[in-house]
């Protein structure tokens, strides 16, 4: 028979155990999340058509031929979204937003840019999310969504002049920025140049152009720009070495060399405040829209679904930030690095004590390597993520939650109420 004190000590020990599960029961259940409104980046893609006629124009010769047509995503990014999608049906059947099987109208409302990667990557993260129940996709008519390409469309575009003098003001000493990013630069000619070709676009002097249609953007760093995502995902592609830069990248740390150059292009396009203002306000509009859907004033045309989850483009994902005024810098990555199948999410949890809703907003991403080698999210692997937060946010068990009304109101703060124009959601 156990002695008399051991059996006093294992009676104190499970009352302990007990009092503990209960208390963690009792915590985890005090904040219930009601909603999730996400915006995605697509998934691993060869360089566009246009990028890979200036990249080669650049290095004078031929970069590598995908199994995929340019710009279209690959079977390798269907795949590492699909793994995205997976964990992210399981988290949230855990937390209780969703149940087992497949999705009801009121579950999740899916709608995607018309652009082939982004519609196909909405469609692994949904077969990931819930397999074999055909979630349907939503997308517009045509090849322009108000959402997502407002450059189409007069009352989301930018004034020619506005937007040249944002982008100088932005930009301050061009010549100081470029001299503060040689280390970067070397390190891309190195690897993409061959001894005996021309590169003199390397040493080209950057400066401020306007396109035909009145774009401004930095001549010189954006095809820079441009060679570094095309780097970027061929190594999450798995290429094989000798046709990612020739032989010349081998490590994930020499793509994180590089990425300085992505990051100083979108300080000067899509993050610029004005053009972020009118290119990006409806659709952090119809993003605040969502997370309010249900309980708040709004009663938009946004779906009120449990999961609102958007798929779009890197460039919708830095002026939504750079209007909510939030940036982040994942591990292995740059500061405001979008790595392919990333996302912004906000979502809504209640306090069931109280009453009381709050928001929790953050970006998350796999790793450059987790991407290249399909890792699947777990534990182990978590996503990276980095959350935003204000001054009365409070971090709990769930992460950093913050008071509803007052994050609605701080990160809609620099919406440009002009450039937000009505948009239809097919039911």
């Amino acid at each position: 028979m156990m002695p008399r004190r051991h059996q006093v000590a294992a009676r104190l020990f499970i009352a302990g155990a007990l009092w503990l599960g209960i208390s963690q029961a009792h915590a985890q259940a005090q904040y219930q999340l009601e909603k999730v409104v996400e915006l995605s980046r697509h998934g691993i893609r060869p360089p566009t058509p246009g990028n890979r006629k200036d990249i080669e124009a650049a290095t004078h010769r031929a970069w590598t031929t995908w199994t995929t047509a340019d710009g279209e995503l690959t079977g390798h990014g269907y795949a590492a979204v699909a793994n995205k999608g997976r964990w992210e049906g399981d988290h949230y059947r855990q937390l209780g937003l969703l149940t087992n099987g497949c999705p009801q109208p009121q579950d999740i409302y899916v709608r995607a840019s018309p652009l082939q990667r982004t519609r196909a990557t909405a469609q692994a993260l949904v077969d990931g999310a819930f397999p074999g129940c055909g979630v349907e996709i939503h997308r517009v008519k045509g090849e322009d969504d108000p959402l997502f390409q407002t450059e189409a469309f007069p009352e989301t575009n930018t004034d020619p002049a506005k937007q040249l003098a944002a982008v100088n003001a932005t930009a301050g000493d061009l010549a100081a920025r470029q001299q503060a990013l040689q280390p970067a630069v070397q390190a891309l000619r190195n690897a993409v140049c061959t001894p005996d070709a021309d590169c003199s676009f390397f040493e080209k002097q950057w400066q401020i152009k306007q396109s035909k249609s009145g774009k401004a953007y930095v001549d010189g760093l954006s095809v820079l720009a441009n060679m570094v995502e095309t780097l970027r995902l061929g190594w999450n592609e798995n290429l094989p070495l000798s046709q990612l830069a020739w032989g010349n990248i081998t490590t994930a740390s020499q793509i994180t060399a590089v990425l300085p150059l992505l990051t100083a292009n979108y300080d000067l396009s899509n993050d610029v405040l004005y053009t972020a203002q009118k290119r990006g306000s409806i659709l952090l509009n119809a993003m605040l829209q969502g997370a309010e859907q249900g309980v708040g004033k709004t009663t938009g045309p946004t779906p009120d679904t449990r999961w609102l989850l958007l798929v779009a483009h890197d460039t919708n994902i830095a002026m939504v930030r750079t209007l909510m005024n939030f940036s982040w810098t994942l591990s292995g990555y740059t500061r405001g690095n979008i790595p392919p199948g990333s996302s912004l999410v906000f979502e809504r949890w209640r306090d069931t004590r109280s009453g009381e809703r709050f928001l929790h907003v953050y970006f998350q991403g796999q790793s450059l390597d987790d991407l290249r080698n399909l890792q699947v999210i777990n534990q182990q692997h978590p996503l990276l993520r980095e959350e935003w937060r204000q001054n009365d946010c409070r971090v709990t068990e769930v992460g950093t939650l913050c008071p509803m009304n007052s994050a609605l109101h701080a990160l809609g703060r620099n919406l440009d109420r002009s450039a937000i124009t009505p948009v239809s959601y097919d039911k």
